[in-house]
């Protein structure tokens, strides 16, 4: 009897393996698309929930964490001259309240003027903790950076930063050059002209050969039939999270046209969800997913929108997600712009209600 239950244990892990390895690399079935689709839709528009401070400054791109309870927003603010991040927190994931600042404006160096920041590494599991890691001691952003003024101006690069309380808003400390530049050595035709917003989670599994992801979206110089350049999703790679090179000669995402940006993952069961916007390929922008079993290859879903403008406040565009599920309900964060002009919103997959935080 015991050596039947150690073959069949045995057999057993074979058999896992080998699913695994067919799993690996294959596109996603439909069922298992429209399944993951029903899973995080979030049909209910809750409304504004971190609106303009005023007229002059906006607000973007919004990372969600959780550290001792508390619920964190990281977030950038442009106020004509170029990217802040600031830092907000929430009991309730519904009610905001700013706490400060964690990257200013400088006088000098290669970021002054643009320090757009994205706390890396949080738990990707879908309903779990949200907390970021530690690497090292120390917790880790990445960031768009540039030294040039207005908005997203002159050749932008990633760089990173530390600190050692991301419930503080206190300045982190930066990485004296960026680590990913549209003139490094290894550039490729979809990334050498400028490159955007970054997100670094921990792959524990080490899929791609190494410990740390990164996907960004990048401008090359190539250009589409109308002769506009346009943005793609692409993957870089690191041992220390310091270090990156690009990994693969192909984006991930790609319309060869308009924008696809913004990446965020979580992992639902056996499945990675890339949550990211689309732009101008069709009017607008707009919130879709693609799905993978290994983080390199990915399914994008063909099917509706998860979220599109419908509302005053976002008639505009609605972009940029993050995405979690939370109590057995998915909450959507984006960045709505309308009539409210630049702000951070939210759908939800249960009706909550709406904002006390009252439409222009």
């Amino acid at each position: 009897m015991k050596k039947l239950k150690t073959g069949l244990s045995l057999l057993l892990v074979i058999t896992n393996l080998v699913s695994f390895g067919q799993k690996k690399g294959e596109e996603v079935p439909q069922a298992v698309m429209e399944r993951i689709y029903n899973e995080v839709r979030t049909p209910y528009k809750y409304g504004i929930v971190l609106p303009q401070p005023d007229q002059g400054r906006m607000v973007d791109s919004p990372t969600i964490y959780r550290k001792d309870s508390t619920w964190f927003m990281s977030y950038i603010i442009f106020d004509g001259k170029g990217y802040e991040t600031w830092l907000a927190q929430s009991d309730d994931l519904l009610h905001w309240k700013t706490a400060g600042k964690l990257m200013s404006f400088t006088d000098t160096g290669w970021d002054a003027t643009q320090k757009a920041g994205y706390v890396s590494l949080i738990d990707t599991e879908w309903g779990g903790s949200y907390a970021p890691e530690r690497y090292n001691d120390r917790y880790w952003l990445s960031y768009l950076g540039g030294s040039e003024k207005g908005y997203e101006a002159g050749r932008l690069g990633v760089g990173i930063a530390t600190t050692a309380d991301l419930t503080k808003a206190v300045e982190v400390d930066r990485q004296p050059s960026p680590v990913l530049s549209a003139i490094d050595p290894d550039a490729r035709p979809y990334d050498n002209n400028t490159i955007y917003k970054s997100l670094i989670i921990h792959d524990k599994a080490q899929q791609t050969g190494y410990p740390f992801v990164m996907y960004y979206n990048a401008k090359g110089n190539e250009k589409d039939a109308k002769g506009n350049g346009f943005e793609s999703i692409a993957m870089a790679v690191s041992t220390d999270m310091v270090t990156w090179k690009r990994h693969g000669q192909e984006p991930l995402i790609t319309r060869k046209t308009g924008i696809c940006g913004d990446a965020q993952i979580a992992k639902i069961g056996d499945v990675y969800v890339m949550f990211y916007f689309g732009a101008f390929w069709k009017p607008g922008a707009f919130e879709r997913f693609a799905c993978s079993y290994d983080l390199l290859h990915w399914t994008d879903w063909q099917g509706p929108d998860l979220i599109a403008p419908s509302a005053p406040f976002d008639k505009t565009y609605a972009h940029k997600p993050w995405v979690i599920k939370w109590n057995g309900v998915v909450y959507h964060f984006y960045n709505a712009v309308g009539t409210s002009g630049r702000v951070i919103a939210l759908a939800t997959s249960h009706d909550l209600g709406q904002s006390d935080i009252r439409d222009k």
